[in-house]
């Protein structure tokens, strides 16, 4: 070894854009773990399902109609098809707006710890381009775990609860990264390119929490927005438009410096391709805030030990996180479905009154209803400082009915639940039982199980099957 070697400094590592960009690049689908794959299939069943069900939302029609003012030119090709229908007909950033809407309808989408839906953003983006392009249902499977593992990690690096509590939804932040890093892995583009892809991604980041003020439908927005930025990030730089290649780091503009106090970059790469946050995405056995399931689980208990519901009079309270309490705590009048779903006080009680919290539970009779809004009204909040050193790491909670306290460490539709899997078919089952046939579930169910061995587009046919 000469001289001038035995004192060369190492080399520098990587940024975290930069060295994002190389996995993204360098990303195959033999890379997935047996436990990548599997969740990637269950979630890809769960989304489906929650947009097939969100597509009948108002909401989800709005973004149908805009997008049918501007319809594709006549023998385009490359289209993708909005969930249900039965033949593509959108461009793919359209029709991935369109689906990610549908997805996040009603709050029946996955969630992550890292307080976001992963689900509603990356499938519907990376099965729109993957029907665009035929794509194998193998690649496909790849693309969608490199776009939750971007978005999650994503979070993670912004703090959520602090990014959180800057009025963020972090949806909409992380979601175009994320979309972006499975367009990418898609369109199979270089390091260079994806790099540019994640920074024309992120700089479009955005989703403002204001909607809780008035139950604004913003918030089912904020995943199309997301979707459609990220396949556009990708097309662009695909195309050579160059995008921030710092996106992540830029101290001056960087997403984790802009849109926190508190940032941890090493979550962007720590054991990136060892470790797949992905394995890790919760689903909503119940059709309300994810941060709400702790509460709704220990209700539902609550009610079982009862062998009913409380007596109106019972005296109700619940521990909240900070966090939990700036988001879920307000006081309780009738408004929105959003609004109800949201509220801590009105889901718990709905859960005690009703023994479930799904989308008859968000009908505005229901949610009016004198004795429930009376119930939800006098419910007692309070903040626990213990659960802030738990949550978001687990989405926490504790409900008291009358001295009898039940605590949530884990919400039962997250990976603590041994019988998770069983369960989230059910819920599917439960969802599309008015809008499909049974032969066409079993279907959707089989596809879901086993579309790494399809073209991308065979996975949608079941949700275009009706009735007579």
């Amino acid at each position: 070894m000469s001289l001038s070697e035995a004192q060369s400094p190492p080399a520098a590592k990587p940024r975290p854009t930069r060295r994002i960009a190389g996995w993204l690049a360098e990303l195959t689908p033999a890379a997935l773990p047996p436990a990548t794959r599997e969740a990637v299939r269950l979630a890809v069943l769960d989304t489906l399902a929650a947009g097939r069900h969100g597509r009948e939302r108002a909401w989800s029609g709005a973004v149908r109609d805009w997008l049918d003012d501007y319809p594709p030119a006549p023998g385009q090709g490359g289209l993708a098809t909005f969930w249900g229908d039965a033949a593509p007909a959108y461009r793919p950033a359209d029709a991935a707006m369109a689906n990610a809407v549908a997805a996040h309808a009603f709050e029946l989408d996955d969630f992550h710890t890292a307080k976001l839906h992963p689900g509603a953003v990356v499938i519907p983006a990376a099965l729109a381009l993957a029907e665009a392009r035929g794509a194998s249902g193998a690649l496909l499977e790849c693309a969608i775990a490199a776009g939750y593992e971007v978005m999650i990690r994503t979070c993670l690096a912004l703090d959520p609860s602090a990014a959180r509590l800057r009025g963020w939804h972090l949806t909409g932040v992380s979601g175009p990264l994320g979309a972006a890093a499975a367009g990418a892995v898609l369109m199979d583009l270089d390091a260079e390119k994806t790099a540019w892809a994640l920074g024309l991604a992120g700089t479009q980041g955005a989703g403002l929490f204001a909607f809780n003020a008035d139950g604004a439908m913003s918030k089912r927005l904020h995943p199309g927005f997301a979707a459609r930025a990220g396949l556009t990030a990708v097309a662009l730089a695909a195309r050579g438009v160059t995008g921030p290649t710092q996106i992540f780091e830029a101290e001056d503009g960087g997403l984790l410096a802009t849109h926190s106090d508190v940032t941890h970059p090493d979550a962007l790469t720590e054991d990136l391709g060892l470790v797949w946050r992905t394995d890790e995405t919760a689903f909503k056995p119940y059709s309300c805030c994810g941060s709400l399931h702790a509460y709704v689980d220990a209700a539902l208990e609550l009610r079982a030990e009862l062998g009913g519901a409380p007596p109106a009079d019972a005296p109700i309270t619940a521990g909240l996180a900070r966090v939990v309490e700036v988001q879920c705590g307000y006081d309780y009048d009738p408004g929105t479905e959003l609004n109800g779903q949201m509220s801590a006080r009105y889901c718990i009680a709905a859960a005690l009154e009703d023994g479930q919290v799904l989308p008859p539970q968000f009908d505005g009779a229901r949610m009016a209803a004198p004795d429930t809004v009376a119930r939800a009204q006098n419910l007692r909040l309070v903040h626990d400082p213990a659960l802030d050193a738990i949550y978001p790491a687990n989405f926490c909670g504790w409900v008291e009915v009358g001295g009898k306290r039940v605590y949530v460490n884990d919400p039962s539709g997250s990976t603590a639940n041994p019988a998770r899997a069983d369960a989230l078919r059910g819920k599917v089952r439960g969802l599309l039982a008015d809008l499909l046939p049974a032969p066409a579930i079993a279907d959707l169910e089989t596809a879901t199980a086993h579309f790494d061995t399809s073209r991308a587009g065979e996975l949608l046919a079941p949700l275009a099957r009706y009735e007579g």
